[in-house]
């Protein structure tokens, strides 16, 4: 299989709607609502956002909301909460708790997360003060079941996102600079031998959140980078960069109507007062066109 070739960047980034968020993150495109959803983790409020309509919608929470999906065969949306997953109807307001599997960890909350391509919600958690190495990654079946696929002894984890195969699923040990790839069975889930995929230089910042677009490349949010880069997903060589007009980058994601608008995330928090007043756009969602297809986000089984 040949390498995939550099995705061209067709437009600066552009600023979508007005809200700055404290900790921007949990992008997923709906093409139900040709609209994205995203949440702020730490002021626990749920968005959606229309790029091309301008609509903008919100929801607040009792708690962090952290990573969302929407479901295959029902309406409404799985998110992960501060202790695990849940079902939620943005129509009445109804959360429904799933598994809460970290009771015994009290000082940890679930952080980013994602479906594989069969409808199981994989969730990351870490330490909330970002100190600890309690971080684990949890599977949830499509009746809420969650079950440790790895306990990572990471501070923060991030990710997953996986190969077009299925076979290989990465992982963010944020704190460390480390995307790690793992081997990886899609049709029972189970996780096999680790290896080091890539290692950030400190200039470029933390890997925060990612995705895969349709040609493989991985794209990857740099915490403290001000960028987004994309790769080979057998190298890891870097085919492109976006630079981003504030520092703390968390999250993309592939949406619009033909599946080629990078929407990317940002975050406030841990900017001093005059990093600020330097950026700001911090906490703002951008959108970048590109000549990259995405993939539809894979929707919740349950």
């Amino acid at each position: 299989m040949s390498a995939p070739a550099a995705p061209r960047i067709l437009s600066a980034p552009r600023v979508i709607g007005h809200v700055r968020a404290t900790l921007g993150e949990g992008l997923c495109w709906s093409p139900r609502q040709q609209s994205l959803w995203w949440v702020d983790i730490l002021e626990h409020r749920l968005y959606r956002d229309g790029d091309a309509t301008g609509a903008h919608a919100e929801w607040p929470f009792d708690e962090t909301i952290s990573a969302v999906a929407e479901r295959a065969g029902h309406a409404g949306l799985a998110v992960t909460l501060r202790r695990g997953l849940a079902l939620f109807d943005p129509q009445t307001g109804q959360v429904q708790r799933l598994d809460e599997p970290e009771r015994e960890r009290e000082g940890n909350r679930f952080n980013d997360g994602k479906c594989d391509a069969r409808g199981r919600f994989w969730g990351g958690s870490m330490d909330f003060a970002v100190k600890d190495p309690t971080g684990a990654l949890y599977c949830f079946d499509a009746a809420g079941h969650a079950k440790r696929a790895i306990d990572l002894g990471w501070i923060v984890t991030n990710g997953p996102t996986w190969t077009l195969d299925g076979r290989t699923m990465f992982v963010n040990d944020t704190v460390h600079r480390r995307i790690v790839a793992y081997a990886f069975d899609p049709a029972t889930g189970a996780v096999g031998a680790s290896r080091e995929w890539l290692v950030l230089g400190a200039a470029d910042g933390h890997p925060d959140g990612m995705t895969t677009d349709a040609a493989g490349r991985l794209w990857i949010a740099h915490w403290g980078g001000s960028c987004v880069t994309c790769h080979d997903p057998e190298t890891a060589a870097e085919l492109a960069r976006i630079p981003l007009p504030t520092a703390h980058i968390t999250n993309v994601a592939f949406g619009g109507p033909e599946m080629k608008t990078l929407f990317i995330s940002s975050a406030r928090f841990e900017l001093s007062t005059a990093q600020l007043e330097a950026q700001p756009l911090a906490g703002a969602l951008f959108a970048v066109d590109t000549d990259a297809t995405g993939l539809p986000a894979n929707l919740f089984a349950g």
